[in-house]
């Protein structure tokens, strides 16, 4: 009787221990892994990247002014050729004889004007035929003027000192008149041309806006040349956004690199340092991915900020606007900096543990979404 009394005291107290134990575990915080991303902004709110593209300042798409048949091409792709050079020649002999045609009809002509200037003074012919003549005589000097013309721009001579880019023709080939024969680029001076978004546009300060253009610290990065910059110079910038984009042209120039072969049609990566020269309390819309904005009780938008000292989330409350694809414009409630929970962020709760994926279990952002992240508009 004594040993089954103390073998169920035994079992009481492992069961006993096995609630307990139990009762720990189910103790224990949640950690719930969730997926996040680092809203763009903080101290490095005012830097800007855009991609560019480089073209040539100075170009032109040369061609003949008449038709005919291509008898020299003196130039190749990439040579450089001095203004007034003589690029191509067409052949003559069809404008020569035009030439000749317009110059015996003009030599009959003045002939006849000449003597009718004498003989109207004598009387012997009328007022009327002698103005007859005089039209005649300067119909023929037009008509041989524009012979004379025409027969100069069979020959094709460069407009300004610069590089062949494109050659578009074989000699001895037929070509028409306004048929492009070169392009023509003067790449000494480089233009650097980007789209900037609306939203950029509408917070620089108006009342500062020309000057603040000026004064903006931009630079250009080239893949080649990595941690290399150099700096550009305000030319131009579109005052009417592209109907599909929404962005607006800005054009900087640059001299010719000479430690860098750059060349028009390149890209590059213009940086623009905007910090203190935009308008409002945050100076740039930030975007999210939809999945990361959730409804309070009240309805009212928010997202959970992970506090990565505690790793716990907390809610914060934020003024949406439009949607562009599978993000969405936040107006107020980010500073930039934070980490936003992406994924999983309708089953937190306040002051809930949390822990982060690896970065490659992490969803990788799409190019479109790192762009919107940064307050670019596709």
């Amino acid at each position: 009787m004594r040993r089954l009394t103390l073998l169920t005291l035994l079992l009481f107290s492992l069961f006993l221990t096995g609630c307990g134990k139990q009762q720990e575990k189910a103790a224990e915080p949640v950690v719930r892994p969730v997926k996040s991303i680092v809203v763009a902004g903080g101290e490095t709110s005012g830097i800007r990247s855009f991609p560019g593209v480089v073209d040539a300042s100075k170009k032109a798409d040369l061609s003949f002014r008449v038709g005919g048949r291509v008898i020299k091409l003196l130039v190749r792709e990439g040579e450089k050729v001095k203004q007034g050079q003589v690029l191509a020649e067409l052949d003559p002999k069809d404008f020569q004889i035009v030439v000749n045609d317009k110059m015996a009809a003009f030599t009959r002509a003045r002939a006849d004007y000449e003597r009718a200037k004498k003989l109207v003074g004598k009387g012997f012919i009328s007022k009327m035929d002698y103005d007859r003549l005089e039209a005649e005589y300067r119909s023929r000097l037009a008509d041989l003027n524009k012979a004379k013309q025409d027969l100069s721009y069979t020959v094709l001579k460069a407009p300004f000192d610069g590089t062949i880019a494109r050659r578009t023709i074989d000699n001895y080939e037929e070509v028409q008149a306004s048929q492009v024969i070169f392009a023509l680029r003067d790449n000494s001076t480089l233009e650097v041309k980007i789209n900037v978004p609306e939203n950029i546009i509408l917070r620089l300060d108006k009342k500062r806006l020309d000057r603040i253009k000026r004064a903006i610290p931009v630079w250009a990065t080239f893949d080649s040349a990595p941690g290399k910059k150099y700096p550009l110079t305000f030319k131009e910038a579109a005052t009417k956004a592209d109907s599909k984009t929404q962005t607006f042209l800005v054009t900087y120039t640059m001299p010719a690199p000479e430690d860098l072969q750059v060349l028009p049609g390149m890209t590059a990566t213009v940086t623009a340092d905007l910090s203190g020269r935009m308008t409002g309390k945050e100076e740039f819309v930030r975007y999210l991915p939809i999945s990361a904005v959730t409804a309070n009780a009240k309805l009212q938008s928010q997202v959970w900020v992970v506090d990565e000292k505690t790793m716990t989330v907390h809610a914060k409350s934020v003024k949406l606007g439009i949607m562009r694809g599978s993000s969405i414009e936040v107006l107020e409630g980010l500073q930039g900096g934070e980490r936003v929970v992406t994924a999983g962020a309708a089953y937190l709760a306040e002051g809930m543990k949390v822990s982060l994926l690896t970065e490659t279990e992490q969803a990788r952002p799409r190019p479109e979404d790192v762009r919107l992240s940064l307050g670019l508009e596709q």
